[in-house]
């Protein structure tokens, strides 16, 4: 059933009610789909409109230490993108109004099969795709699923990337434009300063779609610092560290500290 508004639009009605969207990221299976249950009703529970669900890779090149570890723990214990797929499907029945978005690496699309894996995907209500380690000229066929599956595919907005290829990419883009801080993996704390806000002025001027920052967003503090200049604060690292010191209650304590 297609969905009654674009991602771009839906995230554009829920940022003319608030300053700025929270979209937290955790790994499916990590440390169990069981306790991802939790973390979900925790961070729904603090006021989380999008939810970026990682489904574990062997290789997960985008990540730093904290999640490449989350991913191979993930496997280890039985996770796999079969049971990802089952296990959101369910969970979109229980949280009908979250946006739900799958951030992944091509492989475990490539190796799912294509089709198989839109189908599944769109009937567990995912709405975009985050898929880092596949260049747009390389994703024909993946583009061409997203568009019949009406999935968006997020792109990634980076420092390094020339205003020549900010256009290619953005050309491309669907949904939201996922916007880098700053250079390398995930998990090094950004610096919310005036170099930042530049970087997604200049972000700003290759796109239209909202503009989500991520990498290195670690307290309340750098939130703040992007309201008026970001649409969407995405927040990985941290709240794997929040889960190791006190579990789902923690990463929701963290997460409603970010607004309040």
């Amino acid at each position: 059933m297609p969905h009654t508004k674009s991602l771009k639009d839906k995230i554009k009605a829920l940022r003319s009610q608030k300053d700025i969207l929270l979209m937290p990221h955790l790994v499916l299976g990590y440390p169990s789909y069981e306790e991802n249950e939790k973390i979900i009703a925790a961070m729904i529970n603090a006021g989380a409109e999008i939810i970026e669900l990682q489904i574990p890779f062997s290789e997960p090149m985008a990540d730093g230490p904290v999640i490449l570890r989350a991913n191979d723990k993930a496997l280890k214990a039985g996770a796999n993108t079969t049971k990802s797929l089952a296990f959101t499907q369910k969970l979109k029945a229980q949280y009908p109004d979250t946006i739900f978005i799958f951030m992944t690496y091509y492989n475990v699309i490539f190796a799912y099969g294509i089709d198989r894996f839109f189908e599944a995907s769109k009937g567990a209500g995912i709405e975009a795709l985050i898929v880092p380690d596949l260049p747009p000229e390389e994703g024909a066929d993946y583009l061409d699923a997203c568009t019949r599956y009406e999935i968006a595919s997020i792109y990634l907005f980076t420092p390094t990337q020339t205003n020549e290829r900010l256009a290619t990419i953005a050309h491309y883009a669907k949904g939201m434009a996922y916007c880098v801080g700053r250079k390398g993996v995930t998990g090094i704390k950004t610096q919310m300063d005036q170099s930042t806000l530049d970087l997604i002025e200049r972000y700003k001027k290759a796109t239209d779609l909202p503009i989500g920052l991520g990498f290195g967003i670690q307290c309340k503090e750098d939130v703040t610092a992007l309201i008026g200049h970001a649409d969407v604060a995405i927040i990985g690292t941290q709240l794997f560290i929040e889960y190791d010191r006190g579990g789902a209650e923690a990463v929701g304590r963290f997460l409603q500290n970010m607004r309040t």
